[in-house]
């Protein structure tokens, strides 16, 4: 699941990268919200979530790189 997760992320132009980072942070917004006020099913979603941003911030890291 993570391979293609990060084959998918690879492929993507900045445009992208950063429209499913703007995405991923309204996610974890509303599900740590929804988690303080009442117990989240799955508490492990946010950390895939939170991951997920990161690894989505280093490939934009590395696309603002290769530009310069």
């Amino acid at each position: 699941m993570k391979d293609k997760c990060l084959d998918e992320i690879k492929n993507m132009t900045y445009v992208e990268l950063k429209k499913r980072l703007d995405d991923f942070q309204d996610r974890i917004f509303k599900l740590k919200f929804h988690h303080s006020v009442t117990p989240v099913k799955n508490p492990l979603e946010i950390r895939k979530i939170r991951r997920n941003i990161a690894r989505i911030r280093t490939f934009i890291t590395q696309k603002k790189s290769l530009n310069k």
